[in-house]
């Protein structure tokens, strides 16, 4: 017994001796592995922007933002001989470093770069990818073309598992509040395709699809968060591309909503400001939204320097030549990647001046038949004109932009067709605007429209009857320009600013867009009467319109307005079109003498709406209210 027990206490203290010892091993391997997972941790990159890159670029040269924890500590080096690094930056945080490379004699493929401190050493493996076939001939839009302009939270839910998605900012989903999301989405827009082509548009513009991650949820896109992914509540990237080209394979266009003024506050620049001069900040701490400024002459420095913070998000410093740099790829990043055939610049005179011009040059460098609209909202047509690639008015530097938004047009055009009390109408300010076409170096790109998703709705209350809808849809349809139809009006949406939920009454869910809506907009049997002879109206002019080289190159020659009647031609070589506007609450006989240069002797026509031979005699008997569109030939 004690000697047994002796050794068994022998043998207990041995154990414990050499289970301490391991427990040592084990603490101090532990301690060491969570050292080393704790610094490569430290050391992580977060991400890389672009998120890969071309090779054949007309452009060599190729930026990276990099962005991890304490990054500019790092030496980037790249080894790859076809590859070359030029400069590397770092700015007041340690937590961005910004490279450029010369890619002229790079090769498709994987390159990786090292980041080297000291013993320590980050390597990113970064893609280089084959150009694809034909990108640089991608055709923008043209005036032969209608778009159809979409707020793609309202449109229609094609996937509801994506309607509550993780996200850092807190939001809702609630279709009974105008300013929440509701759930609309890509595959929601990839759906409707086919009714986008039996309705008879050739483009479709879709409001920011980009990352939005902010309080509330920002619904309508234009605070964007990641310039490089979709929002998840929409999609992914790969949803917005198998959109794009299922839209072109059906004949139509797409155009990206872009914002290079402003960005969400859950931006990583936000979050982590790179520099001071990162932003732009109003001496008076709003914007004074003097658009004016670039051409008046008599313009304080004191109102230019207000001007360029337009109280919008956070404002970026485009002057900044690496932000500047940043939102020049990665607009080419989206034409390369998507395939998209336009882009529509938000508030674009906020921007710095000089910025856009060179994204401009640069853009149409690369796709020299691309097209960019700007959205110029100014008050008068020589203000908006002034931004268009080579006006005459502006006498320092071409802009360079290629389109520009009449919102002129639209400011005047819903009071005035929709106008019953005057007895022989106000198409004279339809008449007096047009007759400033002349300021524009191009009317073809300048894009026309009744309403949009910042406006008030063309028919600002439920409509009894159709003819300001049909005067509008029919003058919008047949005047120079490109026309726009924001999504709705073919359903008589209707609706103000001016009342509770502001922009959300303007901004309505589409109902059979959901699948437990109880009526379908969509199908003949889900709307009311009135609205399928809208729909029908407008289907006929769109139709008509489709490859008609009269409406979209011919030019255009109109008489001041008579009894209220205003008359306009569109023709082309011998061929032509004429359009009789009645602005009068009266029945009205026209003499027609007066519009023989136009006539050209021609005794009929046919009315492309109603498809009834009009016999020209002396006279033209017209009803209160009636529109005309007259096939000549």
């Amino acid at each position: 017994m004690f000697i047994e027990g002796e050794y068994s206490s022998l043998f207990l203290s041995v154990t414990l001796k050499s289970r301490l010892v391991m427990y040592r091993k084990i603490m101090v391997f532990v301690f060491y592995f969570l050292f080393i997972i704790g610094d490569i941790a430290a050391q992580n990159i977060n991400k890389i922007e672009p998120l890969f890159w071309w090779t054949g670029m007309k452009n060599p040269e190729l930026q990276l933002m990099v962005y991890g924890d304490h990054i500019s500590e790092y030496h980037p080096i790249i080894s790859d001989p076809h590859v070359c690094l030029k400069n590397y930056v770092t700015v007041e945080s340690p937590n961005y470093q910004i490279l450029y490379l010369d890619l002229s004699k790079a090769q498709p493929g994987f390159f990786d770069i090292t980041f080297v401190k000291g013993k320590k050493k980050i390597v990113y493996s970064y893609e280089l990818k084959e150009r694809k076939a034909n990108t640089s001939d991608i055709q923008g839009y043209d005036s032969s073309d209608v778009l159809y302009l979409i707020m793609p939270d309202r449109f229609a839910n094609g996937d509801p598992s994506n309607d509550h998605v993780p996200m850092s900012a807190e939001y809702v989903v609630d279709r009974s509040k105008p300013g929440a999301r509701h759930g609309g989405d890509l595959k929601g827009i990839e759906d409707h395709l086919d009714y986008f082509v039996d309705l008879g548009v050739t483009a479709i513009w879709l409001n920011p699809v980009l990352e939005n991650d902010a309080k509330g949820g920002s619904y309508h896109g234009y605070f964007s968060t990641d310039m490089y992914h979709v929002d998840r509540r929409l999609g992914t990237n790969e949803d917005y591309l198998r959109l794009i080209d299922k839209a072109h394979k059906k004949g139509l266009r797409v155009v990206m909503d872009m914002i290079f003024n402003h960005i969400g506050g859950n931006h990583p620049w936000v979050l982590d400001v790179p520099s001071k001069d990162w932003f732009n900040e109003s001496p008076s701490k709003r914007g004074n939204h003097a658009k004016a400024i670039f051409y008046d002459t008599y313009a304080s420095t004191y109102d230019s320097d207000v001007m360029k913070y337009a109280g919008f998000g956070f404002d970026v410093n485009q002057a900044n030549p690496h932000i500047a740099k940043y939102l020049i790829q990665n607009s080419i990043w989206w034409i390369e990647y998507a395939r998209i055939d336009a882009i529509r610049q938000d508030t674009y005179p906020y921007a710095d001046f000089d910025m856009m011009r060179e994204w401009n040059i640069q853009v149409m460098n690369e796709y020299p038949q691309f097209n960019i609209v700007g959205e110029i909202w100014t008050n008068y047509t020589i203000g908006t004109a002034w931004w268009q690639k080579d006006c005459k008015l502006n006498f320092g530097k071409s802009t360079e932009l290629k389109s520009v938004m009449d919102f002129t047009l639209m400011d005047i055009a819903s009071g005035i067709f929709n106008d019953k009390s005057a007895s022989e109408g106000q198409l004279n300010k339809i008449y007096d605007h047009l007759c400033y076409d002349f300021v524009y170096p191009d009317i073809k790109n300048v894009l026309r429209f009744l309403d949009n998703h910042d406006t008030d709705r063309f028919l600002r209350s439920e409509p009894t009857d159709l003819d300001g809808y049909k005067q509008g849809a029919a003058f919008l349809l047949t005047i120079p320009g490109t026309p726009q139809l924001y999504y709705g009006h073919e359903w008589l949406m209707y609706g103000t600013k001016n009342r509770p939920g502001g922009d959300g009454n303007i901004r309505l869910d589409v109902p059979g867009g959901w699948a437990d809506d109880s009526q379908n907009w969509f199908i003949r049997e889900g709307r009311s009467s009135l609205q399928n002879e809208a729909w029908d109206y407008l289907q006929t002019l769109l139709k008509w319109r489709k490859g008609n080289k009269i409406i979209s190159e011919g030019k255009m020659k109109h008489f001041m307005p008579q009894s209220g009647v205003y008359v306009y031609e569109r023709y082309l070589d011998n061929r032509s079109v004429m359009v009789f506007i009645n602005g009068s609450n009266k029945e009205v006989e026209l003499p027609l003498a007066r519009y023989a240069e136009s006539l050209r002797g021609r005794t009929k026509g046919k009315d492309v709406l109603t498809k009834r031979v009009i016999t020209f005699t002396e006279n033209l008997e017209l009803t209160p209210k009636e529109v005309l569109v007259i096939d000549m030939n």
